[in-house]
Protein backbone atom coordinates (compact mmCIF):
# COMPACT_ATOMS: atom_id res chain seq x y z
CA UNK A 1 0.00 0.00 0.00
CA UNK A 2 1.02 3.84 -1.00
CA UNK A 3 2.17 5.44 2.42
CA UNK A 4 4.05 8.55 3.43
CA UNK A 5 6.52 8.25 6.43
CA UNK A 6 10.40 9.04 7.77
CA UNK A 7 13.03 7.54 9.23
CA UNK A 8 15.42 10.50 11.22
CA UNK A 9 13.24 13.50 12.61
CA UNK A 10 14.23 16.64 11.00
CA UNK A 11 12.91 19.86 9.19
CA UNK A 12 10.10 19.84 6.81
CA UNK A 13 12.85 21.80 4.44
CA UNK A 14 14.74 18.26 4.56
CA UNK A 15 14.19 16.02 1.58
CA UNK A 16 13.78 13.25 3.64
CA UNK A 17 11.80 14.74 6.10
CA UNK A 18 8.22 12.90 4.64
CA UNK A 19 8.97 10.27 1.68
CA UNK A 20 6.74 8.21 -0.49
CA UNK A 21 6.87 4.69 0.47
CA UNK A 22 5.29 1.48 0.36
CA UNK A 23 4.31 -0.95 2.99
CA UNK A 24 2.23 -3.89 3.33
CA UNK A 25 -1.14 -3.76 4.40
CA UNK A 26 -2.07 -4.68 7.20
CA UNK A 27 -4.65 -7.00 9.02
CA UNK A 28 -7.50 -6.37 11.29
CA UNK A 29 -7.60 -8.17 14.79
CA UNK A 30 -9.35 -8.03 18.18
CA UNK A 31 -10.93 -4.36 18.52
CA UNK A 32 -9.25 -3.28 15.29
CA UNK A 33 -10.98 -1.92 12.47
CA UNK A 34 -8.63 -1.77 9.28
CA UNK A 35 -9.62 1.54 7.20
CA UNK A 36 -9.00 2.44 3.28
CA UNK A 37 -8.10 6.32 4.03
CA UNK A 38 -10.20 8.66 1.69
CA UNK A 39 -8.44 11.84 3.39
CA UNK A 40 -6.76 12.87 6.15
CA UNK A 41 -5.71 16.31 7.82
CA UNK A 42 -3.23 17.80 9.30
CA UNK A 43 -2.54 19.08 12.77
CA UNK A 44 -0.03 20.22 15.23
CA UNK A 45 0.88 17.32 16.70
CA UNK A 46 2.24 16.24 13.12
CA UNK A 47 4.88 18.60 12.65
CA UNK A 48 6.08 18.05 16.55
CA UNK A 49 6.14 14.55 16.47
CA UNK A 50 8.19 14.91 13.05
CA UNK A 51 10.75 17.25 14.25
CA UNK A 52 11.64 15.32 17.40
CA UNK A 53 10.64 11.48 17.22
CA UNK A 54 12.36 8.77 15.41
CA UNK A 55 10.37 5.81 14.72
CA UNK A 56 11.02 2.91 17.80
CA UNK A 57 12.27 0.35 15.96
CA UNK A 58 14.51 1.99 13.08
CA UNK A 59 11.62 1.41 10.32
CA UNK A 60 9.53 3.89 8.83
CA UNK A 61 7.91 6.15 10.95
CA UNK A 62 3.90 7.29 9.72
CA UNK A 63 2.10 10.31 10.65
CA UNK A 64 -1.26 11.21 10.58
CA UNK A 65 -4.32 11.02 13.23
CA UNK A 66 -7.11 12.54 11.64
CA UNK A 67 -8.78 10.37 8.87
CA UNK A 68 -11.96 9.69 7.07
CA UNK A 69 -12.34 6.23 5.58
CA UNK A 70 -14.19 3.46 4.83
CA UNK A 71 -14.41 -0.02 6.94
CA UNK A 72 -12.70 -2.60 4.95
CA UNK A 73 -12.21 -5.23 7.60
CA UNK A 74 -13.59 -5.77 11.38
CA UNK A 75 -11.71 -7.76 14.38
CA UNK A 76 -13.05 -10.56 16.04
CA UNK A 77 -14.14 -8.23 18.75
CA UNK A 78 -15.71 -5.65 17.02
CA UNK A 79 -19.51 -5.08 16.76
CA UNK A 80 -20.44 -1.61 16.15
CA UNK A 81 -18.74 -1.71 12.72
CA UNK A 82 -18.77 -3.58 9.47
CA UNK A 83 -17.33 -4.01 6.26
CA UNK A 84 -18.53 -1.18 3.94
CA UNK A 85 -19.03 1.45 7.08
CA UNK A 86 -18.07 5.21 6.42
CA UNK A 87 -16.47 6.43 9.42
CA UNK A 88 -13.96 9.19 10.73
CA UNK A 89 -12.06 9.12 13.91
CA UNK A 90 -8.58 10.70 15.64
CA UNK A 91 -6.27 7.76 16.43
CA UNK A 92 -3.72 6.62 18.53
CA UNK A 93 -0.39 8.91 18.50
CA UNK A 94 1.31 5.46 19.92
CA UNK A 95 0.35 3.63 16.65
CA UNK A 96 1.30 4.12 13.11
CA UNK A 97 -0.22 6.60 11.55
CA UNK A 98 -3.34 7.71 8.66
CA UNK A 99 -0.69 8.74 5.73
CA UNK A 100 -1.53 5.38 4.42
CA UNK A 101 -3.79 4.19 1.82
CA UNK A 102 -4.69 1.45 5.00
CA UNK A 103 -4.70 1.93 8.75
CA UNK A 104 -5.89 0.05 11.69
CA UNK A 105 -7.81 1.64 14.35
CA UNK A 106 -9.45 0.64 18.05
CA UNK A 107 -12.85 0.56 16.97
CA UNK A 108 -13.61 1.91 20.35
CA UNK A 109 -12.49 5.74 19.05
CA UNK A 110 -14.23 5.58 16.41
CA UNK A 111 -17.37 7.73 14.71
CA UNK A 112 -19.53 6.98 12.19
CA UNK A 113 -18.91 9.68 9.03
CA UNK A 114 -21.33 12.68 9.09
CA UNK A 115 -24.00 11.83 6.30
CA UNK A 116 -24.18 15.19 4.90
CA UNK A 117 -20.08 15.74 4.45
CA UNK A 118 -17.95 14.66 1.83
CA UNK A 119 -14.66 12.93 2.78
CA UNK A 120 -12.57 16.47 3.02
CA UNK A 121 -14.90 17.66 4.75
CA UNK A 122 -15.42 14.73 7.32
CA UNK A 123 -11.73 14.44 7.75
CA UNK A 124 -11.11 17.84 9.03
CA UNK A 125 -13.19 17.11 12.25
CA UNK A 126 -11.79 14.49 14.18
CA UNK A 127 -9.06 15.15 16.46
CA UNK A 128 -10.21 18.98 17.05
CA UNK A 129 -13.57 17.86 17.85
CA UNK A 130 -12.78 15.22 20.72
CA UNK A 131 -9.92 17.96 21.59
CA UNK A 132 -12.51 20.81 22.19
CA UNK A 133 -15.36 18.65 23.58
CA UNK A 134 -12.97 17.21 25.99
CA UNK A 135 -11.65 20.22 27.62
CA UNK A 136 -14.81 21.91 27.73
CA UNK A 137 -16.84 19.31 29.38
CA UNK A 138 -14.63 16.53 30.79
CA UNK A 139 -11.57 19.49 31.87
CA UNK A 140 -13.38 22.40 32.44
CA UNK A 141 -16.62 21.29 33.48
CA UNK A 142 -18.21 23.96 31.72
CA UNK A 143 -21.83 22.84 32.74
CA UNK A 144 -20.85 23.36 36.52
CA UNK A 145 -21.08 26.89 36.77
CA UNK A 146 -18.33 29.02 38.90
CA UNK A 147 -19.85 31.31 41.80
CA UNK A 148 -19.98 34.89 40.73
CA UNK A 149 -17.69 34.65 37.73
CA UNK A 150 -19.70 35.91 33.86
CA UNK A 151 -21.24 32.57 32.49
CA UNK A 152 -18.42 32.87 29.68
CA UNK A 153 -15.42 31.22 27.97
CA UNK A 154 -12.75 32.93 26.15
CA UNK A 155 -10.87 30.83 23.81
CA UNK A 156 -7.46 32.17 22.64
CA UNK A 157 -6.20 31.14 19.05
CA UNK A 158 -9.83 31.05 17.96
CA UNK A 159 -9.52 30.71 13.70
CA UNK A 160 -7.12 27.72 14.34
CA UNK A 161 -8.34 24.12 13.86
CA UNK A 162 -9.59 23.71 17.68
CA UNK A 163 -10.54 26.72 18.60
CA UNK A 164 -13.17 26.92 14.96
CA UNK A 165 -14.80 24.24 16.60
CA UNK A 166 -15.14 25.02 19.63
CA UNK A 167 -16.60 28.15 18.88
CA UNK A 168 -19.21 26.16 17.36
CA UNK A 169 -19.47 23.49 19.89
CA UNK A 170 -19.52 26.09 22.93
CA UNK A 171 -22.92 27.95 20.66
CA UNK A 172 -24.38 24.75 20.28
CA UNK A 173 -24.31 22.86 23.42
CA UNK A 174 -24.11 25.72 26.54
CA UNK A 175 -25.45 28.99 26.91
CA UNK A 176 -22.17 30.47 27.88
CA UNK A 177 -20.99 34.34 26.12
CA UNK A 178 -18.21 32.88 23.87
CA UNK A 179 -15.12 35.43 23.48
CA UNK A 180 -12.60 34.52 21.01
CA UNK A 181 -9.10 35.58 20.26
CA UNK A 182 -8.00 36.60 16.09
CA UNK A 183 -5.95 39.29 15.15
CA UNK A 184 -5.97 39.66 11.53
CA UNK A 185 -9.14 41.13 9.31
CA UNK A 186 -9.71 37.31 7.92
CA UNK A 187 -9.47 35.67 10.75
CA UNK A 188 -11.64 38.15 13.18
CA UNK A 189 -14.04 37.83 10.37
CA UNK A 190 -14.30 34.05 10.54
CA UNK A 191 -14.73 33.43 14.22
CA UNK A 192 -17.69 36.06 14.09
CA UNK A 193 -19.16 33.54 11.13
CA UNK A 194 -18.39 31.11 13.31
CA UNK A 195 -20.76 32.17 15.53
CA UNK A 196 -18.69 34.24 18.39
CA UNK A 197 -20.61 37.00 20.46
CA UNK A 198 -17.39 38.75 21.10
CA UNK A 199 -13.92 38.68 19.33
CA UNK A 200 -10.82 40.50 20.64
CA UNK A 201 -7.03 41.14 19.34
CA UNK A 202 -5.10 38.62 20.80
CA UNK A 203 -2.06 40.84 19.52
CA UNK A 204 -2.59 43.12 22.68
CA UNK A 205 -3.13 42.79 26.26
CA UNK A 206 -6.13 40.79 27.05
CA UNK A 207 -7.09 41.49 30.41
CA UNK A 208 -7.93 45.17 29.24
CA UNK A 209 -9.82 44.06 26.58
CA UNK A 210 -12.09 41.05 28.36
CA UNK A 211 -12.52 44.64 31.01
CA UNK A 212 -13.85 46.74 28.11
CA UNK A 213 -16.47 44.21 27.29
CA UNK A 214 -18.48 45.21 30.62
CA UNK A 215 -19.67 41.40 31.02
CA UNK A 216 -17.73 40.65 34.18
CA UNK A 217 -14.94 38.15 34.74
CA UNK A 218 -15.04 34.67 32.57
CA UNK A 219 -15.85 31.80 34.61
CA UNK A 220 -13.64 29.78 31.83
CA UNK A 221 -10.30 30.67 29.52
CA UNK A 222 -9.54 27.78 27.34
CA UNK A 223 -6.11 28.34 25.55
CA UNK A 224 -5.35 26.97 22.35
CA UNK A 225 -2.00 28.20 21.43
CA UNK A 226 1.13 30.46 22.76
CA UNK A 227 -0.60 30.28 26.44
CA UNK A 228 3.30 31.26 27.94
CA UNK A 229 3.02 34.70 25.98
CA UNK A 230 -1.09 35.15 27.75
CA UNK A 231 -0.50 33.38 31.04
CA UNK A 232 -0.08 36.30 33.37
CA UNK A 233 -4.12 38.23 31.21
CA UNK A 234 -5.22 34.96 31.62
CA UNK A 235 -4.35 35.42 35.62
CA UNK A 236 -5.72 38.79 35.61
CA UNK A 237 -9.08 38.28 33.96
CA UNK A 238 -10.25 35.05 34.30
CA UNK A 239 -12.75 34.97 37.76
CA UNK A 240 -11.75 34.01 41.28
CA UNK A 241 -12.47 29.85 41.38
CA UNK A 242 -12.29 30.07 37.37
CA UNK A 243 -11.24 27.13 35.42
CA UNK A 244 -8.45 27.48 33.21
CA UNK A 245 -7.89 24.66 30.32
CA UNK A 246 -4.83 24.35 27.55
CA UNK A 247 -3.80 21.83 25.02
CA UNK A 248 -0.51 23.38 23.74
CA UNK A 249 3.34 23.38 25.45
CA UNK A 250 4.21 26.29 27.28
CA UNK A 251 8.42 26.30 27.67
CA UNK A 252 7.77 28.19 30.88
CA UNK A 253 4.69 28.42 32.95
CA UNK A 254 3.85 30.13 36.16
CA UNK A 255 1.52 28.02 38.11
CA UNK A 256 1.82 30.56 41.16
CA UNK A 257 0.11 33.22 39.07
CA UNK A 258 -2.97 31.63 39.83
CA UNK A 259 -3.14 30.95 43.70
CA UNK A 260 -4.71 33.65 44.76
CA UNK A 261 -7.76 33.41 42.76
CA UNK A 262 -7.52 28.92 43.22
CA UNK A 263 -7.84 28.86 39.27
CA UNK A 264 -8.26 25.40 38.10
CA UNK A 265 -5.36 24.34 35.48
CA UNK A 266 -6.41 21.31 33.38
CA UNK A 267 -4.26 19.90 30.69
CA UNK A 268 -6.38 18.65 27.42
CA UNK A 269 -5.00 15.92 25.62
CA UNK A 270 -7.39 13.91 23.14
CA UNK A 271 -4.55 11.08 23.14
CA UNK A 272 -5.03 10.33 26.68
CA UNK A 273 -7.44 7.68 26.72
CA UNK A 274 -5.82 5.86 23.97
CA UNK A 275 -2.35 5.79 25.38
CA UNK A 276 -3.67 4.42 28.65
CA UNK A 277 -6.29 2.04 27.25
CA UNK A 278 -8.64 3.89 29.85
CA UNK A 279 -12.04 2.18 30.37
CA UNK A 280 -14.15 5.56 29.38
CA UNK A 281 -11.79 5.59 25.75
CA UNK A 282 -15.40 4.02 24.02
CA UNK A 283 -16.52 8.13 24.91
CA UNK A 284 -14.22 9.31 22.40
CA UNK A 285 -16.78 7.33 20.09
CA UNK A 286 -19.67 8.66 21.49
CA UNK A 287 -18.50 11.89 21.05
CA UNK A 288 -17.74 11.88 17.33
CA UNK A 289 -21.38 10.16 16.83
CA UNK A 290 -22.74 13.27 18.82
CA UNK A 291 -20.81 15.17 16.15
CA UNK A 292 -22.27 13.71 13.34
CA UNK A 293 -25.87 14.32 14.41
CA UNK A 294 -24.95 18.02 15.29
CA UNK A 295 -23.38 18.19 11.69
CA UNK A 296 -26.38 16.41 9.92
CA UNK A 297 -28.56 18.37 11.72
CA UNK A 298 -27.04 21.66 10.09
CA UNK A 299 -25.63 22.78 13.97
CA UNK A 300 -22.41 22.55 13.39
CA UNK A 301 -20.27 22.87 10.01
CA UNK A 302 -17.22 21.95 8.84
CA UNK A 303 -13.73 23.88 9.74
CA UNK A 304 -12.21 22.89 6.25
CA UNK A 305 -10.71 25.66 4.54
CA UNK A 306 -8.41 24.25 1.79
CA UNK A 307 -8.07 20.84 0.01
CA UNK A 308 -5.08 19.18 -1.38
CA UNK A 309 -4.72 16.02 -3.56
CA UNK A 310 -3.68 13.55 -3.69
CA UNK A 311 -2.13 12.45 -0.25
CA UNK A 312 1.65 12.34 -0.85
CA UNK A 313 4.60 13.47 0.71
CA UNK A 314 4.60 17.05 -1.20
CA UNK A 315 1.55 17.72 -0.48
CA UNK A 316 1.73 16.77 3.12
CA UNK A 317 5.07 19.03 3.02
CA UNK A 318 3.21 22.01 1.88
CA UNK A 319 0.66 21.39 4.54
CA UNK A 320 3.30 20.21 7.33
CA UNK A 321 4.96 24.34 6.94
CA UNK A 322 1.45 25.90 6.17
CA UNK A 323 0.62 24.57 10.06
CA UNK A 324 3.76 25.28 11.63
CA UNK A 325 3.61 29.10 10.39
CA UNK A 326 0.62 29.64 12.64
CA UNK A 327 -0.89 31.23 10.25
CA UNK A 328 -3.69 29.22 8.85
CA UNK A 329 -7.29 29.42 8.87
CA UNK A 330 -9.18 26.29 9.88
CA UNK A 331 -8.23 23.08 8.82
CA UNK A 332 -6.23 21.93 5.82
CA UNK A 333 -7.37 18.74 3.93
CA UNK A 334 -5.87 15.81 1.77
CA UNK A 335 -7.96 14.08 0.27
CA UNK A 336 -7.12 10.46 -2.31
CA UNK A 337 -3.96 8.46 -3.13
Amino acid sequence: MKAVGYKVPGPITENASLVDIDLPRPVAAGHDILVEVMAVSVNPVDYKVRGSSPPADGDWKVLGWDAAGIVREVGSEVTQFKAGDEVYYAGSITRSGTNAQFHLVDARIVGKKPTSLDWAEAAALPLTTLTAWEAMFDRLDVEKPVPGAAAAILIIGGAGGVGSIAIQIARQRTDLTVIATASRPDTQEWVKGLGAHHVIDHSRPLAAQISELGIGAPAFVFSTTHTEKHAADIAELIAPQGRFALIDDPKVFDIMLFKRKAVSIHHELMFTRSIYGTPDMGEQGKILDAMAVLVDDGKIRTTLTRKLSPINAANLKTVHALIESSTSIGKIVLEGF
